[in-house]
């Protein structure tokens, strides 16, 4: 699958304005900085001579009780045996709670991906490239805390940085 870097950027910056402009709206009565929450996500995983880590801090408009939306920026590392990937980008998000304890969410993601694979006797395998993600997902919400699961809609195995369309997520916001 050929990735449109031009065609992503156009619809992150149609998002964008959106956004802005809702913010707009929004903010002419409230305090704007008293309806932004900052939080994200952390992560950790180590296995047979295998390490990953992520870190995806992020910051959020409250426009209400039920909606919130953002962007964030993505870092992520993995080593294992003769394998090793760096990862970075940013994303916007969206969040609908139609109760409390409920999280929906949808987050358009573009990730740089420089993965390099060490072949003995032989030329290193090496790869850079953009990679779209499209997540819907769910989760239940915690106070500042929400856990829940999101598929991918554009997944591909190939260029993927997941191993699944399927990712589980922990997110805190405060």
């Amino acid at each position: 699958m050929k990735v449109n870097v031009h065609q992503n950027i156009k619809i992150l910056v149609l998002v964008l304005s959106i956004l802005f402009s809702l913010q707009k709206s929004y903010s002419q009565n409230d305090n704007f900085w008293s309806n932004v929450s900052f939080g994200g996500n952390l992560g950790i995983g180590f296995g047979n001579d295998t390490f990953s880590g992520v870190i995806e801090p992020s910051a959020l408009y409250n426009f209400n009780e039920q909606f919130a939306a953002g962007m964030g920026v993505s870092f992520g590392y993995i080593e294992s045996n003769n394998f090793t990937a760096t990862n970075y980008g940013g994303s916007l998000l969206a969040f609908y709670s139609p109760i409390r304890e409920i999280r929906l969410s949808l987050e358009f993601q573009e990730m740089g991906v420089s993965r390099t694979l060490e072949i003995e006797n032989a030329q290193d395998l090496k790869e850079n490239y953009w990679y779209p993600s499209l997540f819907v997902g769910g989760g239940y919400r915690m106070g500042n805390v929400s856990v829940g699961i999101r598929y991918d809609l554009l997944y591909d195995s190939d260029k993927s940085i997941y191993g699944s369309a399927y990712t589980p997520f922990v997110s805190v916001f405060f």
